[in-house]
Formats: C-alpha cells, sequence, structure tokens
C-alpha cells in the first residue's frame, strides 16, 4: 500500500465521521488535507496522522476520541497491520509486510515512471536561469543556477508541468561596450581599460575576431572598430559559454536577446498596457511607473527624462512577452546581489494585474566557494580573477560538481571541498550515492550467475527491520519529487539519496540475495532482488532529476 492509497483510505473513514457530528463540515475535503508523516521513530509505526487534531474542532469533537475511532474503522483496512492513538490524537499506523514490501514490485514495473505524476499539468512555465552576460566565461554563482535550474527544470517536468527553459542574452548595455574595447585593446597590444575585462580568455576572443572577421580591421575607424569587435566578439563568447553549458548536460529552449526588447516596440508596448490600467504618471519630464501602490519602497523610472530608457523598462516589457507568449508561471533566478530587486519585480508583477509570487517568483543563490588543500581557491587559469565551471568541471568531472552544487539550498553560501568530491570513498557524497546504484547492479550480475531471478515475489517475507526501513524510504520518493517542485529545492532530492543509499549499504549488509554455500534459492532471495532493484530504480530516478550519471560499475 502506497501512501497516495493509505490517504485515500483515510479520506473514506474521515469523511462519514466528520459528516455525522457536523453536515457539510468535510465538503471539500480531499485527501491532500490529510497529510502522512513518516514517525522519526520507526517503533511508532510506518505513517502518522494529525488527522484527528486538524478537525476535531471543525466537526466539534474530543481530537482523541475522533483519532481513536478513525483507527478503530482504519485498522479493518486490508494492509494494515494496527493502528494506534498516541497523545493528544496522533494516529500511528502500521502496515502488514505484504502491504509494505509489495511497493518492490510496483517500482520495478513503474521504472523511470516511478515518482512522476500529472498534478502540474496546468502549470506553464518559463524557468530563467544563469543568463550571464556574454562578457567572460561563466562564473561559479552562473555555474551554480546552471545546476541548480536545470535539476529544477527536470523535476518540475517531472510533476507534469510545461517547462520552457530560457536564456537572457543581455546583448545590451555599457558592460558589452566594455567588453568590446577590452577585445579592441587586447588586438591592439593595449592594456585592458580601467573599467575593462582582463584574462586570457579577452586575447582569445580577440584573435579569433582578428582571424574571421570579414575585411581589413586596420582600416576601419575607431567606431567601426570597436563595432566589429562587438558584433563578432560577443558572438564568439556566447558560443563558448553555450558549449560549456551543453557539456554541463544544461541545454537551453530559448535564448532571448535583450535587444530585441529594444528594437521591436516591446517597452513601448509594456507602458501602454501599464498606462491603460493607470499605473504610469509623468513627472519632472519622466515617465514613472507607480510602484509604491504594490508595495515598493518608491516609485521607479521607466522613461527618463531625455527619452532614454531606464533598467526596469527591459523588466517591464520582458515579464509581458513571458505573458504573451502564454507563460503562467514565470520563474527567475537571481544572484546575490539582487535581493533588493525583488520588491520592485513583484510590484511590476501587481501591477500588470498578475499575482506576486505566484505568477511571479524569484529565487534569490548566494555564493559558491572552492577550497583546495584546505585554502580558498579564487584564481582561474583563463579567466584570471575569476573561478568558472570549466575549473570546476576540470578538477572533479560534471557528474561531481552538478551534484556539490545541488545538494545545499541555493539561498545560502555553499564551501565546496575540492579534495573530498575527488575522494573515492563514502566522505564524497556523490559517489556514495553512484556507488550505491552500482552495487544494486552488481548485486543483479551476481544474482543471474547464482540462479537467483525475479520469477517468485513474497513481499510478506520482507521482514528484516533494514527492509522496513529501506521499503518505508522508497515509499517517500514521489512525496519528496513533489515537495521539491513545490518549494522549488532540487536540494531536498539530493539529500533523500544520500539517505536512501545508506540505508540500502545497511539492507545489503543484513539480507542476502543469493543463497551461502549450496543452500537451495529461495522466495526470500528472489524477492530481496526485487527490492534491490526497486532501489536502483530510485537512485537512478532521482539522480536522472539533478541530471547526474547513474553508473553500473564503479
Amino acid at each position: 500500500m502506497d501512501p497516495e492509497a493509505l490517504s485515500a483510505a483515510l479520506l473514506a473513514i474521515v469523511v462519514p465521521l466528520a459528516e455525522a457530528r457536523r453536515p457539510g463540515a468535510a465538503d471539500g475535503l480531499s485527501a491532500a488535507d490529510l497529510p502522512l508523516d513518516r514517525p522519526k521513530n520507526r517503533d511508532h509505526g510506518d505513517w502518522a496522522s494529525n488527522a484527528a487534531l486538524k478537525l476535531a474542532k471543525a466537526v466539534g469533537a474530543d481530537p482523541r476520541e475522533l483519532a481513536t475511532e478513525i483507527a478503530d474503522a482504519l485498522a479493518q483496512t486490508p494492509g494494515i497491520a494496527s493502528v494506534d492513538v498516541a497523545g493528544p490524537g496522533f494516529i500511528n499506523i502500521r502496515l502488514d509486510a505484504a502491504a509494505a514490501g509489495s511497493l518492490a514490485k510496483t517500482i520495478v514495473d513503474a521504472g523511470a515512471a516511478f515518482g512522476t505524476n500529472s498534478s502540474r499539468s496546468d502549470e506553464v512555465i518559463n524557468l530563467e536561469f544563469v543568463s550571464a552576460n556574454p562578457t567572460g566565461p561563466i562564473h561559479l554563482g552562473g555555474t551554480r543556477w546552471a545546476a541548480v535550474g536545470d535539476s529544477l527544470a527536470r523535476i518540475l517536468t517531472a510533476q507534469g508541468a510545461a517547462v520552457t527553459r530560457e536564456y537572457y542574452f543581455n546583448d545590451h548595455g555599457a558592460q558589452i561596450d566594455r567588453f568590446a574595447r577590452s577585445l579592441v585593446a587586447a588586438y591592439e597590444g593595449k592594456p585592458a581599460p580601467e573599467d575593462g575585462y582582463g584574462g586570457g580568455y579577452i586575447a582569445d576572443i580577440a584573435r579569433r575576431v582578428e582571424l574571421e572577421y570579414h575585411g581589413d580591421l586596420a582600416a576601419l575607424d575607431a567606431a567601426d572598430l570597436q563595432e566589429a569587435f562587438r558584433a563578432l566578439g560577443v558572438q564568439f563568447m556566447f558560443d563558448e559559454i553555450k558549449a560549456s553549458l551543453h557539456d554541463f548536460g544544461v541545454d537551453f529552449d530559448v535564448y532571448f536577446h535583450e535587444n530585441d526588447l529594444h528594437r521591436s516596440g516591446a517597452v513601448d508596448r509594456a507602458v501602454a498596457r501599464l498606462r491603460e490600467l493607470g499605473h504610469i504618471f509623468e513627472a519632472d519630464g519622466a515617465t514613472w511607473l507607480r510602484t509604491t501602490a504594490f508595495g515598493d519602497d518608491k516609485d521607479r523610472v521607466v522613461i527618463k527624462s531625455d527619452g532614454e530608457a531606464a533598467y526596469i523598462s527591459g523588466d517591464l516589457a520582458y515579464y509581458l512577452d513571458k505573458r504573451e507568449r502564454g507563460f503562467n508561471r514565470c520563474i527567475i533566478m537571481l544572484g546575490a546581489d539582487h535581493h533588493g530587486y525583488v520588491q520592485r519585480l513583484m510590484a511590476m508583477c501587481a501591477a500588470f494585474g498578475d499575482e506576486p509570487y505566484v505568477t511571479l517568483q524569484v529565487l534569490i543563490g548566494q555564493m559558491v566557494n572552492l577550497v583546495r588543500d584546505g585554502q580558498p581557491m579564487r584564481m582561474s587559469k583563463r579567466a584570471g580573477t575569476v573561478v568558472t565551471m570549466e575549473d570546476l568541471v576540470e578538477i572533479v568531472g560534471v557528474d561531481a560538481a552538478r551534484y556539490s552544487l545541488v545538494r545545499s539550498s541555493a539561498d545560502s553560501n555553499l564551501d565546496i571541498d575540492l579534495d573530498v568530491l575527488q575522494k573515492r570513498t563514502n566522505d564524497n557524497p556523490v559517489f556514495y550515492v553512484q556507488y550505491a546504484h552500482a552495487r544494486t547492479h552488481n548485486v543483479g550480475r551476481n544474482a543471474a550467475a547464482s540462479g537467483v531471478d525475479r520469477s517468485e515475489f513474497a513481499p510478506e517475507l520482507l521482514t528484516h527491520e533494514t527492509e522496513s526501513a529501506l521499503l518505508g524510504a522508497l515509499q517517500e520518493f514521489p512525496r519528496i519529487v513533489a515537495f521539491a517542485a513545490e518549494v522549488r529545492e532540487p536540494h531536498r532530492i539530493a539529500r533523500y539519496l544520500e539517505e536512501l543509499a545508506g540505508l540500502y549499504h545497511r539492507w545489503y549488509d543484513n539480507c542476502r540475495v543469493i543463497p551461502l554455500g549450496d543452500a537451495p534459492v529461495e522466495a526470500v532471495h528472489r524477492t530481496r532482488l526485487w527490492l534491490n532493484d526497486a532501489t536502483g530504480q530510485v537512485l537512478r530516478n532521482g539522480l536522472a532529476l539533478l541530471g547526474v550519471s547513474a553508473p553500473e560499475r564503479m
């Protein structure tokens, strides 16, 4: 019996009990309103419910008395071994071995689909992440968002959402001018401008422009020379960024050019829409958006008095463009220095008539620090001033890089010990999880060689305490994935996988799939092979959600 079936059984019992006490009290009640929890102490059972405590006041009942009635009825449900009432009205549920063990076959039969559902099929999501300026290689902050953003896209898709991965290509503004001037300086053999960009990659890009420019660079005046290096240099830099992301396992569905907003009239359309809604006003020769009406600390200039578009104008146009493309959820992942920007974005969302934190959501990522030999790593071989995605991947590989960046909450600072990630020991979390998966395949290979197959399944034989713990963790996977999607936190998948790997290793040490010596193959061995393979499937599914490989041999 899986959690969904148990929740449905609980709902079928609770509704008539509530209605009998107070007609209408159960109107609209669903299984989602009666959550089940895994008791921290497994001696308390497989599942716990506080349904009686939540409903007692609404139906005018004593919580413990209501809990006892629910428990008595639930105990008659097939697959439930016992139900106890604890404290003021907590309900502890223990499944019988066959009901608990049947999950192993359910997982194997479901395969890659286990943990997926269609609960978010009404969500059309634009997920914008990385969006690093095309003025240099991707630094560690962008690398973290690449890993987290791609994982979040996979998780949301697994819950039925239609997700578009989008990269906002910032090819408009002062930073692009500084980049172009830096390239020209490198071409001319001069030092980088004081406000420009340094590092070996600038010289590399400048040489590539020189080689691939169709024409005579020496014949160009200063303005045309800078434009030539700007156009080709940005293209070449962005080609490198896209190649690095692809090698990191991250590809985007849409590359949206900021320049298009200003060339297409999108800014004017956004201002016109907001003016129709009554939120635009003129003052001091400038055009303003009245964001204070929606919780911002001050109103924002959209068009400056000199006619130039202010920075927020691009945000207005870009957000409206996403909504006009049919997205009913817009998620933006921003760097640590953007905390102060969230409220004005939410005010913008409200000004367009949408629901802040629902239609528009902003995730803020914190800094990443690499540690090697106990010391911070601060310099890149190529970029010079910052450590890049390529640096991290070169040292530890894609799998370890992605996993280490995803396994902690993105809104907290992250220190990554490179020495640990290079170890093939249990201290290395990605090795620990991948090794557990590889071990399930090794058990399968050895089982086949010993004549143990899945021709028989007797879940009532899975009675060892490590089997109960392992099955309990496997049951949790769909709920963990669903919750990770709801709170936008992929790290919950990684932490779950580490716990599951630990439970599997303990089970492996205590329960044999292959008989000892010349002992015959029995039903328990065949059934344990189902459990072994189910664990491998869940580890594989979880790693896939993080974009990390699941090796069969290590």
